[in-house]
């Protein structure tokens, strides 16, 4: 038993040293997230080389004109892109289909944020700034083949005192627009893609009260669990998440119904008129919305037993619940891929991870190791952190980058090292563990040549 720090995939073969102002900002208890020595870059820019460009700007304006054998593969193999088999060969060396799915799917949280009204002096303050019918469009991504069925709202459960309340909108906000659900329309893109995908978009923390339940950081059991869960004691094996991502997905305030219960009518809705053909959920979501994407597969699979093929697709997604959490994912089938940024603090909270598969010696008296004793000491540290309700347990496949290896990005602040566009720009640029990124890799050929 151990607690878990996962080591990031290092791409590049040469040693790569913490930059001095970010080292500063790790060690200096007076900085914060926001102090950086130097001006933030500009990711725009940096987002995505000539031949991504080209190939993603193909799939906004008509993804079907591209009949190359990438396109052919990726309908003949969606299963497998989808995670049916954990991603198995598809990770390291990042897979050039999986790359542009996982990017694409990044887009559509994008198409959450340009959507969301985030001016606090805004009457629209929270919510959603275009119709359905033009969402992606007016976001900036025309001709995806994908319209928006249905908008997604977010209610916190947190109680407010009645001088909150009469506070400004941004603290009393009570519900918000969290996201959109959108269905593959498009029979060319259908075609592309080997079967109607739906996607679940769900954009990151955005209100005061979206902030407060983040903080809400304890675990607390799902309602309604499966009672034929084989365990030794309920207690052992009770599936439990955090309270205030549980709080965002479960609660309503009279007026709204809950965001769990906009999903479960969707995806009753999409199921009884497209359910006799091949299907898939895709649920996205950045930050906080990674999060609540967990839930929301989780939610749909133990709703609709006959459910098609469930993914999370996941960026700089914070812990959700514990080791049962994770089991019953797994039974259920939902497979879940997590970019994770390893230089990216909110990947690593809330709580913290305990390893049961590592197998810890400790020596005695006389200089040997006794593994009874390493099993009762680890029992004994188990017993008194999972009482303390902060022990988590990461789900799914991970794909763990680090912004540091990058030579474009080994100087951002640490709040940029959590930006969606960040991510975005790192699966661009990663292309396995052995192997350098693309950038270096192109900077590493020119000095070969100019050298020979």
């Amino acid at each position: 038993m151990s607690l878990s720090t996962p080591n990031p995939v290092r791409p590049c073969t040469s040693s790569n040293p913490t930059p001095p102002h970010f080292a500063s900002i790790l060690t200096n208890s007076k900085n914060n997230l926001n102090v950086n020595t130097r001006p933030p870059m500009n990711l725009e820019n940096l987002f995505l080389d000539h031949d991504l460009k080209t190939s993603s700007s193909s799939w906004l304006v008509d993804p079907a004109q591209t009949t190359t054998m990438s396109s052919v593969k990726l309908n003949k193999r969606w299963m497998d892109y989808q995670g049916l088999k954990n991603w198995e060969g598809l990770l390291d060396p990042l897979d050039h289909n999986l790359r542009r799915e996982i990017i694409r799917y990044g887009r559509f949280i994008e198409a959450a944020y340009r959507s969301c009204d985030f001016d606090p002096s805004s009457p629209s303050y929270a919510m959603c700034r275009y119709s359905k019918r033009k969402l992606l469009e007016e976001s900036g991504f025309p001709g995806t083949g994908y319209r928006v069925t249905k908008n997604l709202m977010a209610t916190s459960g947190i109680q407010l005192p009645g001088w909150a309340e009469r506070g400004p909108t941004w603290m009393a906000m009570q519900s918000s627009w969290i996201g959109y659900v959108a269905v593959c329309q498009d029979r060319k893109e259908i075609s592309r893609l080997g079967r109607r995908d739906v996607v679940i978009a769900f954009r990151g923390t955005a209100t005061g009260l979206e902030w407060l339940e983040n903080l809400r950081a304890t675990l607390t059991p799902l309602p309604n669990g499966d009672s034929d869960w084989n365990c030794e004691s309920d207690s052992d094996c009770e599936p439990m998440v955090e309270s205030g991502f549980l709080s965002l997905y479960t609660s309503s305030d009279g007026n709204r119904p809950s965001l769990q219960t906009l999903v479960r009518e969707e995806i009753a809705r999409i199921l009884e008129k497209h359910g006799d053909e091949p299907l898939s959920f895709t649920i996205t979501g950045h930050s906080l919305g990674a999060a609540l994407a967990t839930l929301a597969a989780y939610d749909i699979k133990k709703t609709f037993k006959n459910s098609p093929l469930v993914t999370v697709i996941s960026f700089a997604g914070p812990r959700v619940g514990n080791w049962s959490f994770r089991c019953h994912l797994e039974e259920q089938g939902t497979k879940v891929l997590r970019i994770v940024n390893s230089d990216d603090l909110i990947t690593k909270v809330p709580g913290f991870v305990i390893d049961n598969n590592e197998n810890h010696q400790f020596p005695n008296h006389s200089g040997s190791y006794t593994e009874a004793a390493s099993a009762n000491l680890a029992g004994w540290v188990q017993k008194l952190v999972e009482d303390t309700q902060w022990v988590y347990a990461d789900v799914g496949c991970e794909l763990r980058l680090s912004s540091r290896d990058s030579p474009d990005l080994n100087s951002i602040s640490i709040a940029a090292c959590h930006e969606l566009k960040t991510y975005l720009h790192l699966v661009n640029e990663f292309v396995g563990s052995n192997c350098p990124f693309r950038a270096t890799a192109r900077k590493m050929m020119k000095k070969t040549l100019v050298n020979s």
